[in-house]
């Protein structure tokens, strides 16, 4: 019997990885799981990151985009995965805004992941059509206030960072508009170009290209402080256009499932610091207008208690906007 229940715990261990020592297994590549479609501003993110983390953790990196219901269905994915340090989770705000979003969550944000560290932060742009007839935030808050419940606001989807900028944005200026929510943020795009809508607040990864264009019109950048982009070092920030205290950016952060063992999640963290100071994983971040994470949200505690803060933050906003999906 005691022969059997020695056997019995060297199987979970194989089976859960419990036996760590030899992270990363030999020709096993670890998965990046992002819970979003591919070719979107968080899987540019990941592949930057898989190629970036491949020296340091010494194994093979790939992505595998699990997309579906806000990110849930990924995260799920990720949440319930062998506890091996061979299936870890890419995501943005959205692991934050999810449990006000969703009345039903098949797993839980704070207990059911062993949080990794964070890798950036992207500037959001609010910006307009280019027929819109005001030039700066200080016309555009005069053509708003003129305009009230006329205002068309458009948005990616549920959950979406343009979704989220624009309630934040609504709450702070308090004054509703009318949302229009797309399948993603080209549709939107196309109709903000077009002037079927007249604003739209969307990650700067999704936005620079159009306002270097000037096929749509900058109003301001949602960051504490101004941009050093050459495309965007111009526009002001909300904050300093009257806004007090608003900031938002679309940050992105890495998770294994609950359970992985410490010195699994070590290495992993290791390795994503060092990836974090890789010059040619910076220069890709920049390039999409992404600022990569240099201070201690780069450590797993320090993650963690800012995601906590993130959900503190938002759900009162997603609550009262009456915004829910099952």
């Amino acid at each position: 019997m005691k022969k059997l229940f020695t056997l019995s715990l060297l199987a979970f261990a194989a089976v859960t990885g419990a036996n760590a020592s030899d992270f990363p297994i030999k020709d096993k590549p670890v998965t990046i799981v992002v819970p979003f479609t591919a070719g979107g501003p968080t899987d540019r993110v990941a592949r930057d990151l898989a190629e970036a983390l491949r020296k340091p953790l010494g194994a093979n990196v790939v992505v595998e985009n699990v997309a579906g219901a806000g990110g849930t269905i990924g995260a799920n994915k990720v949440a319930k995965a062998p506890q091996d340090g061979h299936t870890i989770l890419l995501h943005h705000i959205g692991m934050a805004t999810s449990p006000a979003l969703y009345r039903k969550m098949p797993y839980n944000t704070t207990e059911d992941f062993e949080y990794l560290g964070m890798v950036n932060d992207v500037p959001m742009t609010l910006i307009g059509r280019p027929t819109l007839p005001a030039n700066n935030y200080k016309e555009l808050a005069v053509w708003i206030e003129q305009n009230k419940g006329k205002v068309n606001l458009g948005n990616a989807g549920l959950g979406a960072a343009s979704h989220l900028c624009g309630l934040l944005f609504q709450d702070a200026i308090k004054t509703d508009m009318t949302t229009v929510p797309y399948k993603g943020t080209a549709p939107a795009m196309n109709d903000l170009m077009g002037g079927q809508i007249d604003l739209l607040c969307d990650q700067s990864t999704n936005t620079t290209s159009q306002i270097e264009g000037k096929t749509v019109k900058a109003f301001a950048v949602t960051t504490a402080k101004r941009l050093t982009t050459p495309a965007l070092k111009n526009l002001p920030t909300l904050q300093e256009s009257g806004l007090k205290g608003f900031e938002v950016t679309i940050w992105h952060g890495v998770y294994a499932p609950k359970g992985t063992p410490a010195d699994v999640t070590a290495k992993i963290n290791k390795a994503l610091k060092a990836a974090l100071k890789d010059p040619e994983f910076i220069k890709k971040q920049q390039a999409l207008g992404a600022v990569v994470v240099t201070d201690k949200r780069s450590d797993p505690a320090e993650h963690k208690k800012f995601v906590a803060s993130e959900i503190a933050k938002w759900g009162p906003i997603i609550q009262a906007a009456g915004v829910y999906a099952d």
